[in-house]
């Protein structure tokens, strides 16, 4: 899945520095957005006459007493809230917030994509792997909108869970959980990679983000359904249902989780346990998990009995949804998910890029809450107390009566909806764009060096035989490169940028000359040029020149924009090191590094973007 790869290192202090200056400015405005929405909810409040205060004064527990005065945005429906969706709520808001503080690691902006998603996607079928690729490569051409994007969406979505009262304002905030789950499970863990050879539920399966999605379904749901045990025994069925069926594949013969080892060959069980224990981590841990693994090793056939087991019984005691059955089954299942955690999954966010502890945690909060659901089923609605008939002071409109009137709770997951929109809109206009931020190439070819020196004239003929002089080329701007129309594998694709830039500048391609000048000991003719062209589809780009001459015509434009000996020996001879930016005077404005760089589609399609607008500028003229 070549999309996915920018070709960077994912420590490259370029993107780095930039995805951590998002972060920066991003987290300014998410202040801001607070600051502004507690200042409007201060002073609207103010506009209350005595005793109508609204419930946020009165604590947290105020929004849930289902009491709230006339215009209460989110407000309770009577009576204290259902354990099992309480639960659900702190548990999983919780999980965002801390998931979306992993993504903020710096590796993560270049990382994910070819670090996390494609080794997720690597062997699940084809069509998995298309369907992965599109979102990781557009993750690849714009990393650090991306990667800035999924932190303020997660923690947003964690606030908003966290804080908002109970009523539409919390039901909106499971679905907007659900709908985020559901774009995580599938492009970025490959549909947990349940249609991948070994799925197991030991390392995960079906995958974390779709316990997320399940537990978003549910604390969407309308809080009359948790009035009965009925939606507890669903609960519990369902996960029954799926832990049957994994304790079949855990014991089925010939998946290998049977062996522990032998020839001393570690079993999977075994392999899984000590190739964790090699990542960095504290050491105690590390130690834990290669005694496990040597423990799996020496006795794979209990272990894998022991696993089956536990994932059967369990999976039976949900599906009777008989209390007494599930209460000492629900114990069980939690111990089992806490040692798999920790002894297999080693906490799932240690070493490499974790984005998420991993889907132990959500198996526990989702037992939980059904369990509670079945047990402890939330009382009807109460009779609310009749409201005074005082009504709100006259606030400057109908919405900012209904802001006035909401309590700190509701206000706060307001502030972690529009975090959510704050992440989301960038990463929106940058899905929408099919060229790769321009960062990439910066962060190949370093920041551009500011010129103002006469260009060195040429007189050369291009690739149809023309002459061609760069005084002739005279109030237009000039992108100035070098390199071999026989180039070999691994040669840089100034061509393909090239082209690249003219269809990005649109109109203004015709006050641009693209401009490659032959770099070779050997004499290239017109007809190989124009071989090249069609190679790299520049025949029919406007403004394109290559441009070739004889040795001595060549040596001397070469030594006059600084190509040594040591360029053209070998292999170095295929292309130079350097663009320029003529202007439309004829005086050099700026010089670009080219090489050494990775030539994949993410940094050919930002080469182009950096020369298209480095052209504007010099058309429109800046630097002067």
């Amino acid at each position: 899945m070549p999309g996915m790869n920018s070709g960077l290192n994912v420590n490259d202090p370029a993107v780095v520095a930039a995805f951590r200056s998002a972060l920066v400015h991003q987290g300014l405005i998410a202040l801001l957005i607070f600051t502004v929405l507690g200042l409007a909810w201060a002073g609207l409040r103010a506009w209350l006459p005595a005793g109508q205060a609204g419930p946020g004064m009165a604590g947290p527990g105020a929004a849930g007493a289902g009491t709230a005065g006339a215009g209460t945005v989110g407000a309770g429906t009577g009576g204290p809230e259902p354990a099992g969706r309480q639960l659900l709520v702190i548990g999983f808001g919780n999980l965002w917030l801390f998931d979306g503080f992993l993504q903020a690691q710096p590796k993560m902006a270049i990382g994910l994509p070819s670090l996390v998603i494609e080794p997720t996607a690597a062997s699940s079928p084809s069509w998995v792997q298309h369907v992965v690729n599109w979102a990781g490569t557009t993750w690849s051409y714009h990393p650090v909108q991306a990667g800035a994007a999924a932190v303020w969406i997660q923690v947003g979505l964690g606030i908003w869970l966290v804080a908002a009262p109970r009523g539409a304002l919390s039901r909106l905030a499971g679905l907007a959980s659900a709908c985020w789950g559901l774009v995580v499970w599938v492009f970025g863990e490959s549909f947990g990679g349940i249609f991948a050879p070994g799925l197991t539920w030991l390392t995960g399966a079906p995958g974390a983000a779709a316990l997320y999605l399940a537990a978003g379904v549910l604390i969407a749901l309308p809080e009359s359904a948790w009035r009965s045990p009925r939606l507890g025994r669903l609960t519990l069925a369902g996960l029954g249902l799926f832990l049957a069926g994994m304790a079949v594949l855990q014991a089925w013969p010939g998946r290998g989780f049977w062996q522990g080892g032998s020839a001393g060959q570690p079993g999977i069980l075994a392999g899984m346990a000590q190739s964790m224990s090699l990542t960095p981590q504290p050491g105690f841990l590390s130690a834990w998990l290669s005694a496990f693994g040597g423990f799996a090793q020496a006795h794979g056939p209990g272990v894998n009995l022991v696993a089956a087991g536990v994932l059967a019984l369990t999976g039976a005691a949900f599906l009777s949804g008989r209390p007494r059955l599930v209460r000492p089954a629900l114990a069980v299942f939690a111990v089992a998910c806490l040692a798999d955690w920790v002894l297999i999954q080693d906490l799932g966010f240690l070493g490499g890029l974790g984005t998420d502890p991993n889907s132990m945690i959500p198996f526990i909060l989702l037992a939980g809450a059904g369990y509670l659901a079945l047990t402890r089923p939330a009382p009807g609605p109460q009779p609310a107390a009749p409201a005074r008939a005082t009504p709100l002071r006259a606030a400057p409109t109908a919405l900012g009566r209904r802001l006035a009137a909401m309590g700190s709770r509701s206000v706060a997951a307001i502030g972690g909806a529009c975090l959510i929109l704050l992440g989301a809109a960038p990463m929106a206009v940058a899905q929408a764009s099919p060229n790769a931020d321009p960062i990439l190439a910066e962060s190949v070819a370093g920041p551009a060096a500011q010129l103002d020196y006469p260009a060195p004239g040429f007189a050369l003929t291009d690739q149809y035989g023309r002459p061609v002089t760069l005084a002739g080329l005279r109030g237009k701007v000039v992108l100035l490169s070098f390199f071999d129309p026989v180039c070999a594998a691994g040669c840089p694709p100034v061509g393909r940028e090239f082209r690249r830039a003219a269809q990005l500048l649109g109109a203004d391609a015709r006050q641009v000359a693209l401009v490659g000048i032959v770099l070779s000991q050997a004499y290239r003719p017109a007809s190989t040029l124009r071989s090249f062209d069609r190679r790299e589809g520049l025949s029919g780009a406007p403004g394109w020149l290559y441009l070739t001459g004889t040795p001595g015509q060549l040596h001397r434009v070469w030594h006059a924009y600084g190509i040594t000996a040591q360029d053209l020996a070998g292999a170095a001879s295929l292309h130079a090191e350097e663009a320029y930016v003529i202007d439309r005077s004829g005086r050099v404005r700026r010089r670009y590094s080219t090489s050494p760089g990775p030539g994949t589609a993410a940094i050919t399609s930002s080469f182009a973007v950096l020369f298209a607008d480095a052209a504007r500028q010099a058309l429109a003229g800046q630097g002067r």
